[in-house]
């Protein structure tokens, strides 16, 4: 395997390096480089990409690998590229079957299971301040990136065509409908419309239930609950093993559909968009993960491949199941993680709120509306509140942007605009998003005192490839 690591090594870098350089005199124009050498070098970089990750047998390899393909299949064959969103959408199908009895069972394992009830209640409001505090930073880092960048300043907008969008009737949503909104009237029709927040809710007052039962009748509810976690896992770990194909459809299917020149009007807009994500990471989870002395290496190597099908699926989602295991492997207890990181999910969207702040006022901005710094703190305060129960599938922040929208008396049109590059927009917000709250649960964790230093450090990629 040495023997053979080290030449394939040294031509990966080689081909990689040369295809990356190519490319650059071609984009700039210094030497007119017929395309199809431009096609073979990539291909070839990409040929030994997937005979190296055939070698390191490791998911997480291929799932990047794919990613890489996908994009290569779309650019150079986006007709087919276009039709290929049916594996992706099959793979994230698979996994919203796994959701709601994985949240339900590990809720009630967590909560039933515990044997001190205060100390559920001591992770809820330390949850919950710590998701406020940290939302409320995102959502002011989104407003003041927005405001240097004026990405909005100077768009023309086009002229919607009658029919040619799917947003639907939108309108403001009131206070009584974000309340209504957590709480489920019929606990099937919120699995089936894949309402987090409300299966959340369901699972916490059944766990809590469970909890104040004769043990008689408590035992075989958490047993039951256990082996049903214990059987989802195992059937999330086969679903993953579809997951290299189904990052291969959607990023080919996002390639092909969009193309490499669609950013020329909206380039700004993204920049500061990964700008103001990259500034949040350095500048609030970074600082979150020295304060607490959660080995930073050690955690990125467990949120990596979470947060890697999250950014390629743009689907919280299809992370979940993943995140919940990878963090117990990281250190953090079952009865943290089950209760942590599915409220968060509903309650700590970092990546969510900072765009929704961001997209806001870019609205304002292309319609050419001058929004005062009350106005823009009223935003940010309704913007807390709308963007909490955001299901983690793909572009549903598009209706809630709208519905913020219609509430400030701003132009819907914009939105089509931004909907141009949302699933771009969608993979960074997203896999910040996975991050984020996989990150609560290990603060909540060492608040608690039962984080698990020994296991974190000695965490591997390889802890979760050989599941």
């Amino acid at each position: 395997m040495k023997k053979i690591a080290i030449p394939l090594y040294t031509a990966l870098f080689v081909a990689i390096t040369l295809a990356v350089l190519v490319t650059v005199v071609d984009f700039y124009n210094f030497f007119d480089i017929p395309s199809r050498l431009l096609v073979a070098l990539r291909l070839v970089a990409l040929g030994l990409l997937v005979v190296y990750a055939s070698f390191k047998r490791s998911l997480t390899t291929w799932i990047m690998v794919s990613m890489l393909l996908g994009v290569e299949f779309g650019h150079d064959l986006p007709e087919i590229g276009v039709k290929m969103q049916l594996m992706s959408k099959i793979f994230l199908r698979m996994v919203k079957t796994v959701i709601a009895p994985l949240l339900f069972a590990t809720l009630v394992v967590g909560i039933a299971g515990h044997s001190d009830l205060k100390q559920v209640g001591r992770m809820g409001w330390k949850s919950i301040l710590y998701f406020e505090i940290v939302s409320t930073i995102a959502l002011f880092i989104g407003l003041v990136a927005i405001n240097i960048s004026e990405a909005g300043v100077g768009v023309c907008l086009p002229k919607a065509k009658p029919g040619s969008h799917s947003l639907g009737e939108v309108h403001a949503q009131t206070f009584e409908e974000v309340v209504l909104h957590i709480f489920p009237e019929n606990i099937s029709k919120a699995i089936f419309e894949g309402q987090i927040l409300q299966i959340v809710v369901f699972s916490i007052l059944f766990g809590i239930a469970v909890a104040m039962l004769a043990d008689r009748y408590k035992q075989p509810m958490v047993r039951f609950s256990e082996s049903l976690a214990e059987t989802m896992f195992k059937f999330t770990n086969l679903i993953m093993y579809f997951a290299p194909i189904a990052v291969f459809a959607a990023m080919a299917y996002t390639v092909g559909h969009m193309g490499i020149n669609i950013l020329v009007n909206l380039i700004k807009l993204l920049v500061t968009l990964y700008i103001a994500l990259f500034v949040f990471i350095l500048g609030v989870l970074v600082p979150i993960i020295f304060l607490f002395k959660i080995p930073l290496f050690k955690f990125v190597q467990a949120v990596f491949k979470p947060a890697s099908i999250a950014f390629a699926t743009t689907s919280s989602e299809s992370a979940l199941p993943l995140a919940m295991d990878a963090m117990e492997r990281f250190g953090v207890p079952r009865k943290v993680v089950a209760f942590v990181l599915p409220t968060g999910y509903s309650f700590n969207l970092d990546g969510t709120t900072l765009y929704l702040a961001l997209a806001t006022l870019f609205i304002a901005q292309t319609a050419d509306i001058s929004l005062g710094i009350e106005k823009q703190i009223l935003i940010m305060l309704t913007l807390m509140l709308t963007s909490k129960g955001v299901a983690g599938v793909p572009r549903a922040s598009l209706v809630i942007l709208a519905g913020t929208a219609a509430s400030f008396g701003l132009p819907i049109e914009p939105i089509f605009i931004i909907m141009g590059i949302d699933e771009l927009m969608d993979m960074g917000r997203t896999a910040i998003n996975v991050v984020g709250n996989c990150l609560a649960t290990t603060v909540i964790a060492r608040l608690e005192g039962e984080f698990d230093d020994e296991k974190a450090n000695s965490f591997t990629l390889d802890s979760i490839d050989n599941q």
